[in-house]
């Protein structure tokens, strides 16, 4: 009974926060947003057995959260000022969600203590006697092959785009041309000057 309230529990809280991500005008509520869901997911691996999936989610995910956030304040102008006033206004709500999310730990614990779910023979079944690990990887490089390269291919184009977005000429500055700077010597850089007392170089 415990795993099925759990397993509801996280899974309209990861529905909520995603679509608060994408809604959230501010980005940086967008990403504590993401964090959030994250952490739902992890609780839902968790559940439904997938310990090694579950603490990837939050070790590696988690992290890189906290690299894309500094890759958005570094990359848009963000009004701290602004925002630091406003955290007030947002502290009850504050409380109340992590309360909601310390509860959701307590019961991802309770559900896992119980036993997961199995839902895991019906998407890929496999011997209970190999290991967590290496049934993921049986399953994800055999059975989804395809989907696990095109998830790749997505994220290649993803990152293409953000460097194509972030990507900025300046028009202030003088274009530098490779080929010119490959092919200079010391003898074209250097210039040995003897002024005459009293007078300076003429650049």
């Amino acid at each position: 009974m415990i795993q099925a309230f759990a397993f509801y529990l996280f899974a309209v809280m990861l529905i909520a926060s995603g679509v608060l991500t994408i809604t959230s005008r501010n980005p940086v509520h967008s990403v504590l947003w993401l964090i959030l869901a994250f952490f739902n997911a992890a609780g839902l691996f968790l559940i439904l057995g997938a310990e090694f999936i579950a603490m990837l989610l939050v070790i590696v995910y988690v992290g890189a959260v906290a690299v894309l956030f500094l890759f958005v304040v570094m990359m848009l102008n963000i009004d701290f000022a602004e925002l630091r006033a406003g955290l007030a206004r947002y502290w009850p709500f504050a409380s109340i969600l992590a309360i909601v999310l310390l509860a959701e730990i307590v019961f991802a614990v309770a559900a896992w203590n119980a036993g997961g779910i199995d839902t895991g023979a019906r998407a890929a079944p496999i011997d209970d006697a190999v290991p967590n690990i290496e049934a993921l990887g049986t399953v994800l490089y055999t059975r989804y092959l395809y989907i696990f390269e095109a998830a790749g291919l997505v994220l290649l184009v993803a990152m293409i785009g953000a460097i194509v977005l972030t990507h900025r000429k300046r028009s202030d500055q003088r274009p530098q041309n490779v080929s010119e700077q490959v092919r200079r010597r010391p003898s074209d850089a250097v210039k040995n000057m003897n002024p005459d007392v009293g007078q300076g170089v003429e650049l």
